[in-house]
């Protein structure tokens, strides 16, 4: 049996890095393919299976930082981390920025371990508590971060912004012939806006340095990483609550959130996420991940020896997944200063639209297009990224109340 496991932990981490490092192939679609494969060409016990797609989850939660960061094409939970690792990456510290969201993600999924059996005595009483508030607390979180711009004018931008994308996010989630939709509408807020902006503004990716230590105070590193377990959390035990909504509710509880904290924040969430969706199916038969719903569907129910083993395999996943993410960001560091980064961007940019195309179809390409322009206007307004995540709350709230 410790030889079926070390083979499974192996196979879910050779899959994590290619779903992690590919945008477009998701997590989810994998899981679901395995789950189909199991009981026909894939002759495993359904326990090993669920042990790849744990390890699987995990390993992407640590490698899809890469693209974001050095290719500006985001993960859906992600997104968020690609203007301030841009920003970054511009400076010559794009391997900082990755050992950033890293250590957000390796902390907090230790962090998390210690919170999960406190969960575990807690998760009804808190399911029945905390539900009926979301929709009001995202309303306030809402409003918190348009106030939170500088001036009158982007304040008004900010709410002009906000409700687009919170439209544009409701009408594309809501559209009943359209496959995976966050792919095209994040993709254009938050990686072809800023690709197309890049283009006019850089033509040169400078030399990039790897910096060995990160300095944020171990005060910051607590605040950081607890906001991540807390909000990530909740967003793997609430319904309808996703990473990118958690990483709004992580800088509301962190006060004056730098760009290191703001990615070890992100960087965090999602690892968290996975974890806690992972729980809340073993403490109230209930699965928040598209992953964890595919492995549902060959494991009905989690009994305790076999949470422990699962979330033994997430925390040796990480510990992996740390020292592959650090190694092949170094190979990105190589190669992003030897091309051309305008016709890179480009071919990005047409990779993109091909992988939308080839998932959504036309109305893929539509939303694409719309999202591109939204978040190039909300670039060229100098408004915060993060008010573009009105795609997403807008949607959630309307869920909620």
């Amino acid at each position: 049996m410790f030889l079926e496991i070390v083979i499974a932990i192996g196979l879910g981490i050779g899959l994590g890095i290619i779903t992690g490092l590919a945008p477009g192939i998701h997590i989810n679609a994998v899981s679901v393919i395995l789950v189909s494969l199991s009981g026909t060409l894939l002759h495993f016990p359904a326990l090993y299976i669920g042990v790849v797609i744990v390890s699987m989850g995990i390993t992407h939660t640590f490698l899809d930082t890469i693209p974001s960061i050095f290719l500006g094409a985001p993960d859906p939970e992600k997104a968020l981390a690609v203007l301030p690792g841009h920003r970054l990456l511009l400076a010559g510290k794009g391997f900082e920025a990755v050992k950033l969201t890293i250590i957000g993600s390796l902390f907090s999924l230790i962090g998390c371990m210690f919170l999960v059996p406190i969960f575990l005595l807690l998760s009804p009483l808190l399911y029945t508590w905390i539900q009926p508030f979301i929709g009001i607390f995202l309303i306030f979180i809402s409003f918190f971060m348009i106030i939170k711009e500088p001036s009158r004018e982007q304040k008004i931008h900010g709410v002009v912004i906000f409700f687009l994308s919170g439209i544009l996010g409701y009408l594309v989630l809501n559209f009943p012939s359209l496959h995976e939709p966050l792919f095209p509408l994040l993709s254009g807020l938050f990686g072809v806006s800023l690709l197309l902006v890049s283009l006019s503004e850089i033509n040169v990716i400078p030399t990039q340095k790897i910096t060995n230590k990160i300095w944020i105070g171990k005060k910051g590193l607590i605040k950081s990483i607890s906001a991540s377990v807390i909000s990530g959390a909740l967003a793997g035990f609430l319904p309808g609550l996703g990473s990118s909504q958690a990483a709004i509710l992580a800088l509301s509880l962190v006060r004056e959130a730098g760009i290191y904290t703001f990615l070890i924040i992100v960087g965090g969430i999602n690892t968290v996420n996975f974890v806690f969706s992972l729980v809340t199916f073993y403490a109230i038969n209930k699965a928040r991940n598209g992953a964890i719903v595919a492995m549902t569907k060959i494991i009905p129910q989690i009994p305790f020896p076999q949470l422990l083993l699962l979330l033994t395999v997430a925390l040796i996943a990480g510990c992996i997944a740390t020292i592959v993410t650090l190694q092949l960001t170094r190979v990105f560091m190589e190669m992003i200063t030897r091309i051309n980064y305008k016709a890179c961007s480009i071919v990005i940019i047409l990779f993109i639209v091909g992988m939308i195309w080839y998932s959504s179809s036309i109305m893929g390409i539509i939303v694409l297009g719309i999202s591109t322009l939204l978040g190039v206007a909300g670039q060229l307004a100098g408004i915060k990224k993060s008010l573009m995540m009105g795609c997403l709350l807008v949607p959630v709230i309307i869920y909620f109340i």
